[in-house]
């Protein structure tokens, strides 16, 4: 009997004319003449489908990292509201424990109930530490198990200059990471994109209408004052000094800026400001691919359907210096040559190149729509059966 095979391993090109070219260089170096960041002991701006880097300080110093923590909290959070882990409207009961974080808080009490909506705001607008306790041990049982998810999603990342003992970023040994870290932690959020619709409020309430009533106020002032930020995490402690990771979006191009130890909010801001001031002035992107769009089919013999669609796992952009040209620019989609079944929604079954000049660019995972099962005994016999009689006699 024949073996049973992947149909599906390809690799096709997409010629995309009329797109207008890319620097062939995948970074555009730190330079000295720019003077970008200069209040922040480190700095970064990054560019988001691509994670382009288009300005850099010191970007792989080791430094605390304060409140910006919660930017990996809250990407755990929406990965659990993703899986249907956790549901918005589902209540959490407050611990002990979570009610006796210090720093930053929305005043819980013991035993107080809240929606995971609602603690969802007091992390990414107030930058709660009771919420973001509350939260990780509601996911995972213990703010402990939680902590450990958070490392292991560090690794996931890549990520080499990071540790955490905390969700909440309040000073401990060992607690750490770097401006670069900080960018990709960030990255990985916004493919939740819906994050936004929390850390670009300005302001909230909290029980509104009782006499707890709280008034949630961004911590971030950005929002506010500049066009097109909406969001992620500000920081501070005496150690960390004040740092901000950026986030906004002009013209169909995202950016990421990271400033981190600056002396005060007004010479933080100023950083950042400044480099979103240089990457909306410098440069623009093209988009290749929306989110969750198809790019290939998965087939395989022993799957219960013929044909799953396979889809973005994010968007997929283009960078480029504004006035130069885009051309000779391709993708590539290169499936895995070892899927196993069964699959879920999301799982990553390959990868999506872009290259200029058969230089790559970027690379980013495509996942299959929908879970893929096993097919019965009896689809399988069918389809040998439907197999063999395809077979012309020589």
């Amino acid at each position: 009997m024949k073996k049973f095979f992947l149909k599906c391993i390809m690799v096709i090109s997409i010629g995309l004319i009329g797109l207008q070219p890319i620097q062939a260089e995948e970074k555009v170096k730190e330079k000295d003449d720019l003077n970008l960041a200069e209040n922040s002991k480190s700095a970064i701006l990054i560019e988001r489908d691509t994670g382009k880097i288009l300005y850099e300080k010191s970007a792989h110093e080791v430094l605390p990292p304060a409140s910006m923590t919660k930017i990996m909290t809250l990407l755990l959070i929406m990965e659990a509201l993703e899986e249907g882990q956790i549901k918005l409207d589902e209540t959490v009961r407050v611990s002990e424990h979570a009610a006796s974080m210090g720093g930053s808080q929305i005043f819980l009490e013991e035993g107080e109930e809240m929606s995971v909506k609602d603690l969802l705001k007091g992390v990414a607008i107030a930058s709660g530490n009771d919420a973001s306790v509350a939260l990780a041990e509601h996911i995972a049982g213990s703010e402990k198990t939680f902590v450990k998810m958070m490392n292991d999603k560090v690794k996931k990342l890549g990520l080499e200059n990071t540790h955490f003992k905390n969700p909440t970023g309040l000073p401990a040994k060992d607690h750490y990471s770097t401006a670069y870290d900080m960018a990709v932690m960030a990255k990985a959020l916004l493919k939740h994109e819906e994050i936004t619709e929390y850390t670009s409020m300005y302001d909230g309430y909290l029980r509104e209408g009782t006499e707890d009533e709280f008034w949630l106020v961004n911590t971030n002032k950005l929002v506010k004052f500049y066009d097109g930020v909406d969001g992620l995490k500000t920081g501070y402690t005496s150690e960390a000094k004040y740092c901000l990771t950026a986030t906004a979006k002009k013209n169909n191009m995202r950016v990421i800026t990271v400033a981190m130890g600056a002396d005060t909010t007004k010479k933080r801001n100023s950083d950042v400001t400044e480099m979103l001031d240089y990457a909306f002035s410098q440069f623009a992107t093209k988009k290749l691919f929306d989110s969750n769009q198809p790019v290939t089919n998965l087939e395989m013999i022993k799957a219960a359907k013929d044909k799953v669609r396979v889809v973005t796992d994010e968007s997929i952009s283009v960078v480029h210096k504004k006035g130069e040209k885009l051309e000779n620019i391709e993708t590539k989609v290169k499936m895995k040559s070892d899927i196993v079944l069964p699959l879920k929604k999301g799982d990553k079954v390959g990868t999506l190149e872009v290259l200029k000049d058969n230089k790559l660019l970027s690379e980013t995972q495509i996942v299959v729509e929908e879970d893929v099962d096993n097919a019965s005994f009896w689809r399988l016999f069918k389809k040998s059966m439907d197999n063999m009689l395809k077979i012309e006699p020589s």
